[in-house]
């Protein structure tokens, strides 16, 4: 049994990794649009409008490596120094941590709001964990969930999970989020961390346009987010 589990897990990780970025790029989008367009179902628009950035992790595994089991790759993204549209991805990995209802599913689409600029200080880092380093809360879901509470203003970050049609908030409590600086590499050609991606005018990908363009026409008030807003690098 114990050798059978550790076939099992080792096709699994094979299974991740043989998927290409630009592939990666184009199930967020898809994830994030689906998502989006479930009537009274979908992350709350005045959350994603208040959001600084925005991590997206298609279809997260169980039973495939690293602690707790869960494994996935995924980018994050963030709102341009002007406040107007949004930057170019960055690629994460996402190991561990508790998914609440989703722990049944072996297949799991993640997405997390990160809120303000303390909780963009963490996305910037090389490696921190969630509910540790940064805190997290299960996002409310609908069109009519209040944006105006106090764990959507306080929070760092609100994290939701999808798995078998089922979507709604999830802590994400001892998650690790990393850098993945192999996917940047696939993307860009080139070595680089979230940092150098997030925080610069990087030209993004062509195969993340169509997650860009949803993003904007889901966000609404981008004008309330400028370079004022932001963290500027040079106070690191």
């Amino acid at each position: 049994m114990r050798y059978l589990n550790i076939c099992l897990s080792l096709t699994a990780a094979t299974v991740l990794l043989a998927e290409t970025a630009q592939e990666r790029l184009k199930e967020a989008g898809a994830v994030f649009t689906e998502i989006m367009s479930v009537p009274e179902k979908e992350i709350p628009q005045d959350l994603l409008s208040k959001a600084n950035c925005i991590v997206i992790i298609p279809a997260m595994k169980s039973g495939a490596i690293g602690v707790g089991g869960k494994y996935g790759r995924g980018y994050a993204m963030c709102r341009k120094e002007s406040g107007s549209g949004w930057g170019a991805p960055a690629a994460v990995r996402v190991e561990g941590g508790s998914f609440g209802f989703q722990l049944g599913g072996t297949s799991t689409d993640v997405v997390m709001l990160v809120m303000n600029q303390s909780g963009m200080e963490h996305l910037m880092q090389t490696k921190f964990t969630l509910g540790g380093n940064a805190s997290v809360a299960a996002g409310p879901v609908g069109r009519e969930a209040s944006a105006n509470t106090d764990a959507s203003l306080r929070t760092e970050i609100l994290s939701w999970s999808r798995s078998r049609g089922l979507f709604a908030g999830a802590s994400l409590q001892g998650a690790t989020l990393r850098n993945d600086d192999e996917g940047n590499w696939e993307i860009y050609g080139k070595p680089l961390t979230s940092k150098d991606i997030l925080r610069t005018n990087i030209t993004p990908p062509v195969d993340v346009q169509p997650l860009i363009a949803a993003l904007d026409t889901y966000s609404r008030g981008e004008e309330g987010h400028t370079s004022a807003d932001r963290v500027n690098p040079k106070d690191q």
